[in-house]
Formats: C-alpha cells, structure tokens, sequence
C-alpha cells in the first residue's frame, strides 16, 4: 500500500500503481470525468500513470492551467493526427501548447496549406475525437526510437532523439498516430468536442533561420461547444481593440519602412498622453524620494562586459558601432542599469547616503527577429520607466515594499484590478543561465518572498523565470477581456555591485556592498501604451485621455461663443477642440463618437443665450445642460486620482 496526500491535507491507502483516474474515482464519478491529469509531488503527469510510492497529488480539471495545457497539447497531438490522414507524408515538427491553445510546425513537402483548408481539418479532428482513443505512454529505447522515425522518414523527429539520453524517450500513442512526447496527455480523445485552427505562420525549424522554414499551424480546443462560441466572441472584441488598428484610429503612433521595422513613431496625440504618463509617475517619484538622471544612448562594449549582458545578449543585439579609432566600439544600450552603477560609481557614497534611488524614461535598444515584432508590444526601441535603488542589505525588504506600494498605485490610478504577482526565481536544475554566488541568490530570493508575504499579495512562484542577474517578483495583470499581460517588475540584484565593484562606508568605517533594486512599474513605455489601448478599448482614464472634450457648435453662428468656452476652459487645464466643420450636427456627434473624445458640448442659440453646454457622454449619451463651472467640477472630479 502507498499513501497519497490530497490537496486538503487529507491521507489516503491506496494499493501500489494506482493511477490517478482511480483515486478520483474513489472521490466521486462526477470528478473522474472532468479530471484530464495530476500533479504528483509537483509534476504534472497522465492521470492515467501508475503511482508506486507515496505522493502528494493534486486532480488538475479544465480549471487548472496544468489541465488546460495537457489539454491542449493533447489536441496538438490530434491535430498532427488529423493533418497526417488528410495530407500523407508531411513531416512533424514540434507541437506544444501555449497560452492561448497550441501550434504544430509542420513540413508540408508539395501540399498546400492555407486558411481554406482549416474547417477541413477541424471536421477531421472532431471526428478522430469521438473515437475516444486513450492517449497511451510507452518508454522506447533510443536505438527503437531513432529505427521509427527513420522507417518513417520525419527528419526532424530524428533531430531532436539525437539530443536525448538513452532511457529519457518516450512515445505516445493515440489510433494510428504515433508521437515523440514526454507528455502528459489527457486520457482519451474523446475529452475534446470543439476544435477550431486560428491562423497559419512560417516558423524556421528549432528557431533558426539557417534552417529550413515550416509552417506552423495555430489551434485552439474546448471541452465545450459553447466554449469555443464564446471564445471566437471574445476573438473579435479583441479584434476591435487592438491596439495597432486604435492607435491608427486615434492617431496616437505609426511605423516607417523608411525609419525601420520596430521602431515606432509617436504623433503628436500619442506624445502628448506619452508624456501625461511620464509626468504621473515622475510625481509619484519625487514624492518617493527618487532622483532623475540621464544617461546616453550609446555605451562603449566595456560596459557591457563588465555586466555581463554583452556575454548574455551580444549575439543578439545590434551590431557594434565602430568609430574612426579602430579600437573603439560602442553599443546601442540595450539596458540601463550599467550607467546607473556607474553614476552611482561617481562619488564616495557612506552608509548615512543610501538609499540611492536614481530613475530615467531611458530608451533602449534590442534587436528582435522581424517575425517577432508586434505593433507596440514588441519593438527594437522602446523607453523603461527605469529605476535603480541602492541601499544596505538591512533596507532591502523595507524599499522592496516601497516599490511595490508604487507599482500598486500605478494600476489603481489606470484601471488594472486583476493582477497576481508572479515570484521569479531561478532554475534550481540550470544554474549556469545566471551570474552570481549561491549565497548572493537565496538572500535575494529570500526577500522578495518576504516582502511580497508583508504586502499580502496573491502570488504564484515560477522556477527558471528570473533575470541573469537576480529573482525578481513580476506582476502578471488580467485586462478586460481576461487576457494576462507581465506588467511591472522589481528584481533584486546582489551581483551587477560586485561586478561594478560598488561601495559605501559603513558605520564601522569599513567598504560594504550596496544591494541593487530594479524596477519598472510600466516596463517599457510602448507595451504599457498597446496594453493600456486594449485594456480600455482606447477609452482611456480621463486624465490621461489625449482630448477630454470637444465643442460641437450646431452652425458656424456660434463659433465664437465655442471658442469662448474653449479658451475658458484652456484656464482650468481642461484640454479639448472645437469641430467647426460645415456639417450636420448628428454627424459631427458620430465622428467624436469614433474618436472615443469623452465629452461632447453642444452649443447652438440657447446654450449661448443661457451661457450653458449640453453635455453628452460618450457611450452614455445626454447628461443635460451644464454651466461653465458645473462642467468644470465634473472634470475635475472624474480627473481626481
């Protein structure tokens, strides 16, 4: 007999193999049938697998993130399954599941594929579903392994058995498809009633563009018809609210082949609310005790050794920038923290001096692959509200709340709610992806937990998620139509003042080692923006909003009182417009509508006699007549934050 430990605490007898399938069972049918894998002392595996010593299991259904990826990766399995039958001969790549559902890169030889083909493909899925066929493991010899997919001719299978251990290889089975997996996979097919292919890309082969380009397929399933109808609804609000086609509406950035790929071009609306968010938070960041600094946008390659990221990131950064002297190279920054140690570098600092806490809207520059760009969230330029903190070790914790009261603030004051804080630590397994003593490392991991334990946040830990250089607590944040975005990043950093060689005096009149903090509570100033667009579907919070009104006059007799009213309001910093175009007044009220301008005041004959606006809302319709210092008030009072 073996005991397993349930997730309430409880201990049950069970007998040796028991899967656990069984032990739901032995819960109640209901759960059995939902159940699609296990946890088992941390890992998640078959529900179907056999348990031959004592565990801690935790039953994932399709409410646990690790059901929903088994799930899905499942369905990638069906899918390959479903693509093979109706196009023989292609050959497989890889097939994982991502967020939003799975992909499969696909070598389709001299068949053609596109969107056309998908309802075919998903006909075919569903009907290879309802066979019900179990998902069954099997551990293969490399020597069994590599005489398969030779017979079968997928190179690429191949490819990847070549770098496995001999008696690490698993296969899978599900009908006649059989794969290369380590699974977990649910327990049959038959869990999977809904199927739908969203889009096709190429994808060069392992990430590499040596290689040859595959294409891959993008998939998602439910468990649920009517799962997947919400799901494509919620598609298409995500459609009207991307950020690419708004910003393009609202006339808030745009792209120039000319100037270059990712690297965004801010008109003068998307400046102006650029700079509203910048000056918010410098506020809140005077007010906490930073300092701003400036520092260049070029950085001699010595800088970046001596922190490490030209070992980490050099490949795949910008190349080097060479200079009339022969010896002299400089790179495009791709980081700020390294001029900060230097700035902080510039003068004798003593225990009585710290904490230090420098901040900059600091642009950088990262090379990302073209296929990689998107809009605004992926770019090759892009500006941090960046800030570093250097402090004693015995500060840490307490300015490592600070930080987060900030972070915090920021969210309240833009409308995000729903956010975990996700503890990023290292991979325990992989230690040679980071710089750093053992000791520096469990300090740092240390007071990240404690202080995100204080400020009482909802957290989820993530092993392998840290920076080269420290842990850092990132804020994963649900917008509104339930999509996570990483938000706002703190990190701990006991390694880049060794490398700098950073000091203070301490009260003992000895050299001490200041800790580093890094933060930025937007991250990176484009992604914040396209987040923010499609978060509020572009109606943004009305202090920040780039117009928070506009005049309507019924016909040009009253343009005159409208800039009269305009000019009032200029007083009171209320920005806004007058339309004076020659057109009818429902159509001037349709045009602001599109513009998301939150206010729109309707002046004609009586509103000037009356020295008055009717007020209209947008997406509320009329709120009535106001005068000049009612409407006023209501600004200032939405405003407030």
């Amino acid at each position: 007999m073996i005991k397993i430990t349930l997730p309430d605490g409880s201990v049950r007898e069970f007998e040796q193999g028991v899967t656990s399938l069984q032990i739901a069972q032995s819960i109640s049918e209901g759960l059995a049938r939902n159940v699609l894998a296990a946890e088992v002392n941390g890992e998640i595996w078959d529900a179907t697998r056999p348990i031959d010593n004592d565990s801690t299991i935790k039953l994932l259904t399709w409410n646990d993130q690790g059901g929903k990826s088994t799930f899905w990766h499942s369905s990638a399995h069906l899918m390959a399954e479903a693509l093979e039958a109706l196009y023989p001969g292609i050959k497989l790549g890889i097939g994982p599941a991502i967020e939003t559902g799975f992909y499969y890169d696909i070598d389709f030889g001299n068949h053609q594929f596109s969107s056309d083909n998908f309802e075919q493909v998903e006909k075919k899925m569903i009907e290879l579903a309802k066979t019900k066929e179990e998902y069954k493991r099997s551990d293969v010899s490399k020597n069994d392994a590599t005489k398969y997919f030779t017979e079968k001719g997928d190179q690429y299978k191949l490819e990847l058995i070549d770098g496995l251990e001999d008696g690490n290889i698993t296969f899978y089975q599900q009908g006649n498809f059989t794969d290369l997996c380590k699974g977990p996979h649910i327990p049959n097919t038959g869990f999977i009633k809904a199927a739908k292919l969203m889009s096709v890309a190429g994808a060069y082969w392992r990430g590499d563009e040596k290689n040859k380009q595959l294409t891959r397929v993008y998939a998602v399933t439910f468990p649920k018809a009517s799962e997947l109808t919400e799901y494509l609804t919620l598609i298409e609000e995500a459609k009207k609210r991307d950020h690419r086609k708004l910003g393009k509406e609202l006339e808030l950035f745009t792209f120039s082949e000319k100037v270059g790929v990712g690297l965004p071009l801010w008109l003068p609306k998307g400046a102006a609310l650029r700079e509203r968010l910048i000056q918010f938070l410098s506020k809140a960041q005077v007010k906490a005790g930073y300092e701003q600094v400036i520092t260049p946008h070029i950085a001699q390659k010595e800088l970046y050794i001596t922190s490490g990221h030209y070992e980490k990131y050099g490949k795949d950064s910008f190349q080097p920038i060479r200079t009339p002297n022969e010896d002299e190279e400089f790179f495009l920054k791709p980081m700020n923290c390294p001029h900060h140690c230097e700035i902080y570098k510039s003068k004798p600092r003593s225990y009585k001096d710290l904490p230090v806490r420098y901040a900059e809207f600091g642009t950088v520059y990262r090379y990302e692959q073209s296929g990689e760009l998107h809009g605004l969230t992926r770019v090759r330029g892009f500006t941090q509200d960046d800030a570093h903190l250097f402090c004693r070790p015995d500060q840490v914790k307490e300015e490592f709340e600070k930080v987060i009261d900030l972070v915090l603030y920021v969210f309240k004051a833009l409308g995000f709610e729903d956010y975990i804080a996700q503890v990023s630590l290292r991979d325990p397994e992989n230690k040679d992806k980071y710089i750093g003593s053992d000791d520096n490392w469990e300090r740092a991991e240390a007071a990240i937990v404690e202080a995100a334990a204080e400020k009482g946040l909802k957290t989820v830990v993530e092993l392998g998620e840290a920076a080269f250089y420290g842990p850092k607590l990132d804020f994963m944040v649900k917008d509104a139509l339930g999509r996570k975005w990483q938000l706002g990043t703190i990190q701990v950093d006991y390694n880049l003042p060794e490398r700098f060689q950073l000091e203070y005096t301490g009260s003992d009149n000895l050299k001490h080692r200041p800790v580093m903090i890094h933060r930025a509570p937007f991250g990176s100033m484009e992604r914040f923006v396209a987040v923010l667009i499609e978060h509020c579907a572009g109606n943004f919070p009305l202090w920040l909003t780039p117009e928070q009104y506009i005049i309507l006059p019924i016909s040009e007799k009253y343009a005159d009182y409208a800039k009269k009213l305009s000019e009032d309001l200029n007083i009171y910093d209320i920005r806004g417009l007058i339309d004076n175009r020659d057109e009818k007044i429902g159509k001037k009220i349709r045009d602001a509508e599109i513009k998301k301008i939150p206010y729109m005041l309707i002046v004609g004959e009586k509103e000037q006699e009356e020295n008055t606006v009717s007020v209209r809302r947008h997406g509320a319709g009329d709120l009535g007549s106001l005068n000049i210092n009612q409407f006023v008030e209501l600004i200032k009072n939405e405003t407030a934050i």
